[in-house]
């Protein structure tokens, strides 16, 4: 008798335990204003540093080539273009950390490309994998691998990262987006092990 009952006070004990853990809840991506990031809304992606450029923006790198590189803007006040964020797969629009989601900016070009971000292969004057515009948006798999970013908390700040989770048996090459500084001054977006770049999302 005394067994039953000190065994039913210790699942009670156990049960009242598990009732007071929090429960695991995605962090939601805040905006400037202290806002939920929302798939239906523009927002500029600003550095969080200031004093190295301003917002992101497209350019043919001086080459008149398509598809347009994503880059930063030299001067700091610029906004650059607005860009709109969409989840592989949410019904509510929320834009959470981790989430892997298509980069779209809300822009006209000359070039028949969309202007979906996507990841390039490696560079062979550089040996770096950069930013660039003509991706594919949704149909999350192993076609579109290079078309799904992340944001992900750095510091107190947020940063992109590059990790799709999209494919099952895909193993890419996880790694930050920062900037890089070429030769005629464009600061390009890319695939970078060290410093990432700190950023924060302004509603248009």
């Amino acid at each position: 008798m005394k067994t039953t009952l000190l065994l039913l006070l210790q699942l009670l004990l156990l049960t009242s335990t598990f009732k007071q853990l929090p429960a695991v809840v995605a962090q939601t991506v805040r905006d400037t204003s202290g806002d939920e990031l929302r798939s239906d809304v523009e927002y500029y992606i600003l550095p969080v540093i200031t004093g190295n450029g301003g917002g992101l923006t497209l350019s043919d790198l001086g080459n008149g080539t398509c598809p347009l590189d994503v880059v930063q803007e030299q001067l700091e006040s610029s906004t650059g273009f607005p860009v709109t964020f969409n989840p592989a797969d949410s019904n509510d629009g929320i834009i959470q950390v981790s989430m892997d989601l298509n980069i779209k900016f809300s822009a006209v070009t000359i070039c028949v490309q969309s202007t979906v971000w996507q990841l390039k292969d490696r560079d062979e004057s550089t040996g770096l994998r950069f930013v660039t515009t003509g991706g594919v948006e949704g149909n999350p798999g192993r076609e579109t691998l290079g078309n799904w970013f992340k944001i992900e908390i750095y510091d107190e700040d947020y940063k992109l990262f590059y990790c799709p989770t999209v494919c099952d048996n895909c193993r890419p090459q996880c790694q930050d987006i920062g900037i890089f500084v070429d030769n005629n001054g464009y600061r390009r977006l890319a695939a970078l092990d060290d410093e990432p770049f700190k950023v924060m999302f302004k509603k248009v």
